[in-house]
């Protein structure tokens, strides 16, 4: 028994023994092959992308695009790759396809308005996307397409914290916004969804203003700029290359059809209310909603009647507070209230409260 058990100790040494120089032999011999190795690799690698590419394309009906030296930027019935592809496979609503058309004249940004779940930010990724597929040599998710050749590709879409850096929400959109001023050129496509939510309504708005005339005045690059500050659509009559776009929705009593289709014009309203609803807010809240909106309206000043542009594209001045609004803070804060007598400061409040509007 001790003879057996000492030959079995002894095959097991010998087994790993040679496991292990014929391993070392395998390994020398792929290092002097590994040039050899990774060169394969790396045609098959560039096969294999190819063949994917031209698959997608014959089984999808994409078109090859066609690249220009004068700056347009013209796709005919666009379609976002991987939504149209979710949505033949899981049952969906049918894909609708979208024209795109910039120019660096009087195409140069598009504001595009509209109702949340229309399809504005499909709108900016498949242009991306597109635009993308392009350059590396594939054929696109369109029915055709003219590109011209594009530096880079900004995007400020969707926003987020970073609380490990101690950075809001708002803060974090504000940092990419101005890396995307600081860096674009003329030859680059810019996408931007929502800028200046982040913040009171008044501020976010100035300063989406201001970033589109700075677009507009000195980046000079081809824009698709998603909102829902309908005074942006202003813009488009006083900035030779603004132009608004807006996607389409079907009403019906109070139900909303979201047709996905982006046509020329601004849109009438956002039907936030309309959405939250769909989304299963509870009926007393969104008919409170309602009311609170109708309010709103009733009382609503036109802000973009108070907006300027300068000629000169200097700074634009803003104004939110109208002319008695002004003249009654002023008063009151050249008020020395410790001079003043009971009787005085009613009289006072009296003036202030019918010069605003309060009085009864």
């Amino acid at each position: 028994l001790k003879e057996y058990e000492s030959k079995v100790l002894d095959a097991e040494e010998r087994i790993l023994a040679l496991e292990k120089t014929l391993f070392e032999e395998l390994r020398s011999w792929l290092a002097g092959e590994a040039r050899r190795i990774r060169t394969t690799a790396t045609a098959v690698a560039e096969l294999d992308v190819l063949r994917g590419l031209a698959q997608a394309a014959a089984e999808n009906d994409y078109s090859a695009p066609e690249f220009s030296s004068g700056g347009e930027l013209q796709i005919a019935g666009g379609r976002h790759p991987v939504i149209e592809r979710l949505s033949d496979e899981q049952g969906g609503e049918r894909f609708v396809s979208n024209d795109v058309y910039l120019d660096p004249n009087g195409h140069l940004i598009a504001i595009i308005t509209g109702p949340n779940m229309g399809g504005k930010s499909t709108y900016l990724r498949q242009t991306a996307l597109t635009a993308i597929l392009a350059q590396i040599g594939s054929f696109v998710p369109a029915a055709g397409a003219r590109l011209p050749i594009i530096d880079r590709i900004f995007t400020r879409i969707g926003a987020s914290d970073n609380l490990a850096r101690g950075r809001s929400t708002f803060m974090v959109e504000m940092t990419e916004t101005a890396q995307i001023l600081n860096t674009a050129t003329d030859s680059s496509l810019i996408l931007l969804d929502e800028i200046g939510r982040g913040t009171a309504t008044f501020d976010g708005l100035a300063i989406a203003w201001a970033v589109v005339e700075h677009i507009h005045a000195r980046t000079r690059a081809k824009t698709l700029f998603a909102t829902h500050y309908h005074e942006l659509t202003e813009l488009a009559e006083q900035l030779s290359g603004v132009v608004n776009l807006h996607v389409s929705v079907k009403e019906a009593g109070d139900n909303i059809v979201f047709l996905r289709r982006v046509e020329p014009g601004k849109a009438d309203r956002s039907y936030g209310i309309e959405v939250a609803r769909l989304a299963g807010l509870p009926g007393g809240v969104v008919e409170r909603a309602r009311s609170v909106l109708r309010t709103h309206e009733q009382r609503e000043q036109t802000v973009s009647e108070e907006l300027s542009i300068d000629p000169a594209d200097a700074p634009v001045q803003v104004s939110f507070v109208n002319e008695t609004e002004r003249a009654v803070s002023e008063a009151i804060a050249n008020t020395n209230i410790d001079e003043l007598r009971p009787i005085e400061a009613l009289s006072l409040l009296a003036e202030w409260q019918e010069k605003l509007g309060g009085g009864t």
